[in-house]
C-alpha cells in the first residue's frame, strides 16, 4: 500500500509539474493549435498544408504540426502528444473515418476542443468534435457523374467505366464513390466494370490502371479517378498502352490542382471537379471563435466549381494550387 501511495504521489507531482510547464496557451500568450495532417500524398495535400501553415502564421497562432505519413496510428499518437502538451485546440484531417472514438474521448476529458478538416469521422458521440471544415465529397461524386451523363454521345451502347478509388476507409473515397454511383443509378448504359484503390497517389493510379487495361483493354470508355494524382498516373498508363487519354478513354478526376489543368490543356484530361484545399484561413477563424467562446456550425462547406477541358486555359492563370 505504501509503495502504491508513493507511486501515486509521484505521478500527481509529475502531473502538476507538467501542467505548470505546459499550461494552455503558448509561453508568449499565443493560442496553440495542434494539427495532424494525413501526409503529403498529393499536390492537393501539399497545398492544404501550405495553406494551414501560412494562415496560422498570419493569425499569430502557435502551430504544432505533425505529418502522419498516411498512417492512423501516427495520427493517434500525435493527438495524444497534443493532449499532453495541453494545446488550446486540436485539429486534424483523418486518414480514415473509423477508430477515433477512444482518442477523441481523451481530448474531451482534457477539455481540448477538436476541429476536423477536409475529412469526417464516424463516431457515436457527435460532441467529440466541434465542427468539420471541408468539402461535400458526396456532391463532388455527383458532379462528376452529371458531367459524364451530359457529355456522352447519344445512343444505347454501353459506357464502361473503371474507378480509381482513394485510400480505403477514407471519407473522400467512401463519399465520392457513393455520389458518383448514386447519380448514375437509373442509367443502365453506364456500368462501373472495375474499381480498386490507388491510395490517392500517382504511382498507385498508374499501377491500378495498368492492371485495368490488361484485364479489359479497349473495352474501357471512361476512367473515374477520386483525385487528380491518380488520374495523371492513369493517363501515363493509357499512353503507354498506345491509347489516347481524353479521346480513346475519357478521364474524369477530382481536386482541381495545377497538374490537372496542365493535363486538360494538353487534351489528356476531360474534366476535374474542384475540391478546395485552401482551408487554412477558415480553420484559423474557427480556432479564434472557439477561444472566444463563440458558437460554430457543425459543418462549414467551401465553395467549389467544375472545370471541363475547354475552360482550363482561361482558368489556369488564376489557380493558387
Amino acid at each position: 500500500m505504501k509503495s502504491r501511495y508513493l507511486r501515486g504521489a509521484a505521478l500527481a507531482m509529475f502531473g502538476l509539474a507538467l501542467a505548470g510547464c505546459s499550461g494552455r496557451g503558448g509561453h508568449d500568450g499565443r493560442t496553440v493549435l495542434g494539427f495532424s495532417q494525413v501526409g503529403a500524398e498529393s499536390e492537393w495535400r501539399t497545398a492544404n498544408t501550405a495553406s494551414i501553415k501560412s494562415a496560422a502564421h498570419d493569425a499569430g497562432i502557435d502551430l504544432r504540426f505533425s505529418d502522419a505519413q498516411q498512417k492512423q496510428a501516427n495520427q493517434i499518437s500525435a493527438i495524444r502528444s497534443f493532449i499532453a502538451q495541453r494545446v488550446d485546440v486540436i485539429a486534424f484531417s483523418p486518414v480514415v473515418e473509423s477508430g477515433w472514438e477512444p482518442v477523441l474521448r481523451e481530448a474531451k476529458a482534457a477539455h481540448i476542443p477538436v476541429v476536423l478538416t477536409d475529412r469526417a469521422v464516424d463516431v457515436s458521440d457527435p460532441s467529440l468534435y466541434v465542427t468539420l471544415i471541408g468539402s461535400d465529397f458526396v456532391e463532388e461524386g455527383r458532379k462528376a457523374a452529371r458531367w459524364l451523363l451530359q457529355n456522352t454521345p447519344a445512343g444505347d451502347g454501353p459506357v464502361d467505366i473503371v474507378e480509381l478509388e482513394g485510400t480505403v476507409g477514407s471519407a473522400p473515397a467512401i463519399d465520392r464513390k457513393k455520389g458518383f454511383h448514386e447519380a448514375l443509378a437509373g442509367h443502365p448504359r453506364y456500368q462501373v466494370i472495375r474499381s480498386q484503390s490507388g491510395d490517392f497517389t500517382r504511382a498507385g493510379g498508374k499501377e491500378v490502371m495498368e492492371a485495368f487495361l490488361k484485364a479489359e483493354g479497349k473495352r474501357i470508355n471512361v476512367v473515374f479517378a477520386h483525385n487528380d494524382d491518380m488520374a495523371i498516373g492513369a493517363i501515363q498508363a493509357i499512353e503507354e498502352a498506345g491509347l489516347r487519354p481524353g479521346r480513346d478513354i475519357k478521364v474524369i478526376s477530382m481536386d482541381g490542382v495545377k497538374g490537372a489543368f496542365e493535363a486538360m490543356m494538353a487534351g489528356k484530361l476531360n474534366v476535374t471537379v474542384e475540391c478546395n484545399p485552401l482551408l487554412g484561413p477558415q480553420l484559423m477563424q474557427a480556432v479564434a471563435a472557439i477561444k472566444a467562446g463563440k458558437p460554430l456550425p457543425r459543418r462549414i462547406v467551401v465553395e467549389e466549381s467544375v472545370y471541363p477541358m475547354e475552360s482550363a486555359a482561361a482558368a489556369f492563370p488564376t489557380r493558387k494550387y
